[in-house]
């Protein structure tokens, strides 16, 4: 060993040294190859330890791989989702932990760590010997679930165990020569994609023949090196493209394309439409103040210019156009970070802001000093109106006509399908958060689920918003045919939802018994939009179908 150097072991001991651990929750995930776990805050650090398959993972707004054998760590404050991608589905632990560590002031005082910094791994970790972890991971999960007295205690010493093999393989990835040179390779993409690229110099940067630099990349990112490539070509064309008097020819020879017409070519096979038309249609530099005006522009066939973006908060149009919206706004619990979207769009200096009515005095002030200031009447109309409303200042109220056509007819036909599939059975839909249950309605669901579609509910829902606490007596009582569980994704929450289902009242209700309880997200049935109404019909739909998985 070289002097100076600190192996990862002997990181893990002096890091160890000093520090606490407190385990709040264990949970083993069996999912198939559809299996997705929505994207939900991390109130405490989480390990998630990969047992069986792979699929992605998305921390915040990075995304990458989960593989087998392998452990990946989440720190508070973080948002993280996952899903497989593997036919033979998705074995996961997850582990949600605290950690203290003592004070230099007093050596018998503890301080609650909760800072992001604290847990210095960031990448894979791999879990060697793999199933010597992987019996690790059970007897936590095994101890913790007894439910005898030492069941807990010795769940906590087996998962400092656990913590200290998994820490001890750190660097190990790193170590793995061509897994660490295809993760080099794809950043260099990342920071160089403006360059001449091919397979053969990106492989000899790897170290590694072509044909095995081509099958690893798929195997590790899902998609090959090529389509990556285009992928990060195409997103910064579309936001030059956005930006005034642009040529073609620069935004070509910008990205990495010898000349306008190979850039025109490969950009319309990739995007569907030309650069003209797409320049045509982002001349006008809109930003969407909440994810349901997005929700409005995307119905009208236009895309904003900034919005706000992220894979909890805006789940589906961060997955669907992250790369096609340049500017990102926070997304952060309803604008919470509103503040910091003012500066963001004073630098994107857009040409239009449109918001929903009922913002606060200083923030209108600050936003119509940027520029001029749409306000879509929230309360006063419904979302047809609103949608009418948008269209009408944009001159697009054709489209919005054809789009309200095109929504009709297909409600009319989910709503023979749902009568034929659950003629008259009722519906009542509960939300869990932290350590209580609701009865739960918004203008969507009314609207849409109990007005479009004609779904009946098991008790009245009014026309406002209601979130009335309710019993599991109560439940009961109203006997629902089926039942919408929404549950609100951080751990609280969870827990309770976990606790409810074991229950013997709980399963006592006619609609467990039947196997009619749906989990629902809440993206879109959270949204007061066109686009989130449209995917509530085709959500609608499947849940009702005899084959929806519950």
């Amino acid at each position: 060993m070289n002097p100076g150097i600190t192996e990862p072991g002997d990181r893990v001991v002096t890091w160890l040294d000093g520090t606490h651990w407190k385990l709040r929750d264990v949970e083993a995930v069996k999912g198939d190859g559809e299996w997705r776990m929505e994207q939900q805050l991390a109130n405490s650090y989480v390990l998630l330890a990969v047992t069986k398959g792979h699929g992605r993972l998305i921390v915040d707004r990075k995304e990458g791989r989960l593989r087998q054998d392998s452990a990946y760590v989440c720190s508070p404050g973080q948002t993280f989702g996952a899903a497989s991608d593997s036919a033979e589905g998705l074995s996961l632990f997850l582990f949600r932990f605290d950690l203290y560590r003592e004070t230099e002031q007093d050596e018998e005082q503890l301080r609650f760590e909760k800072e992001r910094g604290l847990f210095w791994v960031q990448d894979e970790i791999p879990m060697v010997p793999a199933a010597q972890m992987i019996t690790l991971c059970d007897v936590v999960s095994r101890h913790w679930q007894s439910g005898e007295e030492t069941g807990r205690p010795r769940a906590r010493l087996a998962f400092r165990e656990l913590i200290y093999g998994v820490m001890k393989n750190v660097g190990l990835s790193a170590r793995k020569d061509s897994e660490a040179a295809i993760r080099r390779t794809k950043d260099y993409m990342e920071r160089h994609f403006n360059e001449s690229l091919s397979i053969e110099q990106l492989a000899r940067m790897a170290g590694v023949s072509p044909k095995y630099y081509v099958e690893l990349f798929k195997k590790t990112y899902g998609s090959s090196a090529i389509d990556y490539l285009t992928e990060l070509r195409m997103t910064r064309a579309k936001q030059l493209m956005a930006g005034s008097n642009v040529r073609l020819r620069d935004i070509a020879q910008q990205v990495g394309y010898s000349d306008e017409f190979y850039l025109s070519r490969k950009f319309k096979q990739e995007v569907g439409v030309s650069p003209t038309v797409y320049m045509k249609n982002r001349s006008r530099k809109v930003a969407a103040y909440s994810s349901a005006i997005i929700g409005q522009l995307v119905a009208l066939r236009m895309l904003p210019y900034a919005a706000p973006l992220h894979p909890k908060w805006t789940a589906y149009y961060y997955e669907t156009y992250r790369n096609d919206i340049p500017v990102h706004l926070s997304a952060y619990r309803n604008n919470m970070d509103w503040e910091t979207n003012i500066d963001t769009l004073r630098k994107a200096r857009p040409d239009v802001i449109l918001s929903r009515t009922g913002l606060d005095e200083e923030e209108q002030d600050k936003l119509k000093q940027i520029a001029p200031l749409v306000q879509v009447p929230w309360a006063e109309k419904n979302w047809r109106e609103q949608l009418q409303f948008t269209a009408e200042f944009f001159g697009a109220s054709k489209e919005a006509e054809l789009w309200l056509r095109e929504y009709d007819r297909k409600v009319e036909s989910v709503r023979e399908q749902i009568a034929r599939e659950a003629g008259d059975d009722t519906v009542l839909i509960l939300r869990i958060y932290k350590d209580e249950c609701h009865v739960f309605s918004n203008r969507s669901m009314r609207e849409v689920l109990y007005g479009d579609l004609q779904v009946k509910p098991a008790c009245p829902v009014g026309r406002t918003v209601l979130n009335e606490p309710i019993t599991l007596d109560r439940l009961a009582e109203i006997d629902a045919d089926r039942l919408l569980l929404l549950v609100r994704q951080e751990p609280e929450s969870l827990a309770h939802a976990k606790r409810l289902s074991g229950a013997p009242a709980w399963q006592d209700l006619k609609a467990v018994r039947k196997h009619r309880v749906h989990r629902i997200p809440s993206d879109p049935w959270h949204e007061y939009s066109a686009t989130a109404h449209d995917r509530i019909v085709d959500a609608a739909l499947h849940l009702f179908s005899d084959n929806c998985p519950k």
